[in-house]
């Protein structure tokens, strides 16, 4: 009887101290995830509160087109380009010098910006005179076209025997054509509109 007792009393201890093993391994697994969590909950909140705050909405910049940009300073003329005053009425407008001929005489006629005139032939007296401020106004508007700017300042082509050379002085720039030469339309348009229909050639 008393070996039948101790067979039987020592399977159940074998698995009683299974079982404590196995509840001890388990609270010490239990124990190592309590702590890996609850460190890993530190880190995250010390990482936290290291981090700037988000930026709210209205702190948000603005994008590159939208932002406001320096517009400089205003817009001047390069410095190689010299402004142009207004001129007064009795400055020079335009001076033709009209010189050859048979008796190879010169004669030169100035207008000025208010349409009054001299004309001198040879070694005369200047003769005043006054263009109408029609004629005035068309004499200006040819010598202002843009296309007069592209006139040749010197002729070309075969001159004419006695013929006459002119010199026209618009503004320091000098044009020189003469009789028996091409003239583009924008030179005919200017020597058409002066006081008298044309060059100071008369004696």
């Amino acid at each position: 009887m008393e070996t039948e007792h101790t067979e039987h009393t020592e399977p159940y201890g074998h698995e009683h101290g299974h079982a404590l093993q196995s509840e001890r391994t388990y609270g010490r697994g239990l124990r190592r995830r309590l702590g890996a969590a609850t460190v890993l909950a530190v880190v995250i909140a010390v990482t936290g509160c290291g981090q700037a705050p988000a930026a709210s909405p209205s702190a948000t910049p603005a994008p590159a087109d939208l932002a406001p940009t320096d517009p400089g300073p205003p817009w001047t003329s390069p410095p190689w380009i010299a402004p142009t005053p207004a001129p007064a009425p009795t400055d020079e407008l335009v001076e033709v010098v009209a010189s050859g001929g048979f008796a190879g005489i010169t004669n030169r006629l100035t207008v000025r910006y208010d349409g009054s005139f001299t004309l001198t032939h040879g070694a005369g007296q200047p003769s005043p005179g006054t263009m109408t401020p029609e004629n005035t106004a068309a004499l200006r508007a040819a010598l202002e076209n843009p296309a007069y700017a592209y006139v040749p300042e010197q002729p070309y082509g075969t001159p004419v025997a006695d013929g006459f050379t002119y010199e026209i002085t618009y503004r320091h720039r000098v044009v020189v054509t003469r009789d028996g030469a091409p003239r583009p339309p924008a030179l005919q348009r200017v020597l058409d509109a002066l006081p008298g229909g044309g060059p100071p050639t008369g004696p």
